[in-house]
């Protein structure tokens, strides 16, 4: 399965100089918990988390800052460019979502853009990977048989059983046949695993 298949395109994206109140407001609305920022050119030049974003939207109460440190604290920051992040982990479309499962567990990140020449062309996060997991059998059975159909109309035919996400293809067409089949069935968005059984 390819990022391209799970990712959620367009992407919400944000700019450096938005409030950081409207930023909040964004991420909330659209039940995400991070957006890539764009400058002027629409070229990536951060994203910034919901973490982010909470860490600049409290000042410090100057009751407790007062007693701390004896004096006013500094003001909290207004503008996402001033807590995003400009380190970002990035993937291109074709990605394949076991690579990007690796790279989100390794860099401990939620979300990460998705690139096309330098364009954010969408977001995927650990919940696009967690809805395409989470999809019935009977489901992504469909699909699969779709998926064959159209590659051959007329035949050969496979028998198709979907258990928890893991397909099994019984039957044997020969030649690069069966492996076509099964490369046809990796890219339906909810298998895990695809193995065949000779019939």
């Amino acid at each position: 399965m390819l990022v391209q298949e799970v990712m959620t395109s367009p992407a919400i994206t944000l700019r450096p100089e938005d409030p950081i109140r409207r930023a909040i407001r964004t991420l909330h609305s659209h039940g995400i918990t991070a957006a890539p920022v764009l400058g002027d050119y629409g070229e990536l030049v951060g994203i910034v988390s919901e973490m982010d974003l909470l860490c600049g939207a409290f000042e410090p109460d100057p009751r407790v800052s007062v007693r701390r440190s004896g004096g006013p604290a500094d003001p909290a920051p207004r503008r996402v460019g001033s807590v995003m992040s400009t380190q970002v982990t990035t993937v291109a479309e074709d990605t394949d979502a076991a690579v990007l499962v690796d790279l989100m567990v390794a860099k401990r990140v939620k979300s990460v853009p998705v690139l096309r020449d330098d364009q954010v062309v969408g977001m995927v996060s650990r919940r696009d990977l967690m809805a395409t997991l989470a999809a019935p059998d009977d489901e992504v059975r469909r699909a699969v048989l779709d998926a064959l159909r159209e590659r051959f109309p007329s035949g050969p035919a496979w028998e198709v059983t979907v258990t928890d996400g893991e397909v099994e293809l019984r039957g044997h067409a020969g030649g690069d046949l069966d492996e076509i089949a099964g490369t046809l069935a990796r890219t339906v968005p909810g298998v895990s695993r695809v193995r065949h059984t000779p019939a």
